[in-house]
């Protein structure tokens, strides 16, 4: 038996986990130069489920954190970008919302999920609570948003408003990510209320992505491109990036080189021909590429 080999991270979206426990990991760290040299002020990544965008926001909210641990990215392809790490690596307050669990029959009920949702990422600012850096005012409009009872106008301005406290705690503008943005819309959708569900998401991602002046950017991921007309009207300072656009093709998604790297690490080559004939079949871009999902749980098996 040679050594040990690495488990492999199936179904695991938390990036700390899979490089302290010592998972398998398929270096996706390039996607940061890439934002950070050629992104927008608020970018939208769409791409199919289970295509690691939940893992790449997790490496995202890692990297830029004040209270991030640097040493996870040790050896990485970003720790190679020395100028960046240094001037973005654990500099910023990050705001990281996943908004996958809100599925609900009743809009009534989508709205709680909602204030849930928005009361878990405030709950993790703790400390905003006896920050000196914050008056009576500002303390009041922390606890405001740990309230289960919020009403609309609260839930509308919530990100907005914690970015704000957070900046002056900081002293620094605020890096914002929301996952799965489109899951409560599609769910809204399904279940006839999607003309109040959209009302709700344009209002809370319009105050904290266009009108917030303590945003330093934001990165938002879901699987279908919702008519930009709709919810976006008022962003113009959006980047869509989907699957045809070129630049970010192979950071979501195993490419061919990566499938090869890690069917030779677990002497698995000879399976390669059926993996690709299973398997393959996403173009990103110019790139082909495989879901991740599909490879772990085929050479998991």
């Amino acid at each position: 038996m040679g050594e040990e080999k690495k488990r492999l991270p199936v179904g695991l979206e938390n990036f700390e986990q899979i490089i302290k426990e010592n998972y398998y990991y398929v270096d996706k760290t390039g996607l940061i130069s890439e934002l950070l040299r050629n992104g927008g002020m608020v970018n939208l990544f769409t791409r199919p489920r289970r295509f690691g965008k939940t893992l790449n926001m997790s490496m995202l909210e890692h990297f830029f954190s004040i209270e991030g641990d640097k040493s996870i990215f040790k050896g990485l392809e970003i720790s190679k970008d020395t100028e960046l790490s240094e001037e973005y690596m654990g500099r910023y307050a990050v705001i990281c919302v996943s908004l996958k669990g809100i599925n609900a029959g009743s809009y009534d009920t989508a709205f709680r999920l909602m204030v849930e949702t928005i009361k878990g990422a405030a709950k993790k600012a703790k400390f905003l609570k006896t920050s000196d850096k914050l008056d009576d005012d500002e303390k009041e409009d922390y606890r405001a948003l740990l309230n289960k009872d919020m009403d609309e106008a609260t839930l509308f301005l919530s990100l907005k408003t914690l970015s704000e406290l957070l900046e002056k705690h900081y002293e620094s503008k605020v890096i914002v990510l929301i996952d799965e943005y489109d899951v409560p819309l599609a769910k809204a959708f399904e279940n006839g209320y999607y003309d109040q569900m959209l009302f709700l998401i344009r209002n809370l991602l319009e105050q904290v992505l266009k009108t917030n002046d303590s945003l330093k950017f934001a990165v938002m991921t879901g699987c279908m491109r919702i008519s930009k007309e709709s919810i976006f009207t008022g962003l113009n300072n959006l980047k869509v990036l989907s699957i045809t656009d070129e630049r970010y093709d192979e950071y979501f998604g195993f490419t061919d080189t990566e499938v090869k790297e890690m069917l030779k690490y677990y002497e698995m080559e000879h399976h390669y021909e059926d993996i690709k004939s299973w398997y393959d079949g996403y173009r990103f871009g110019s790139t082909e590429v495989y879901c991740p999902w599909d490879v772990l749980n085929y050479c998991d098996k």
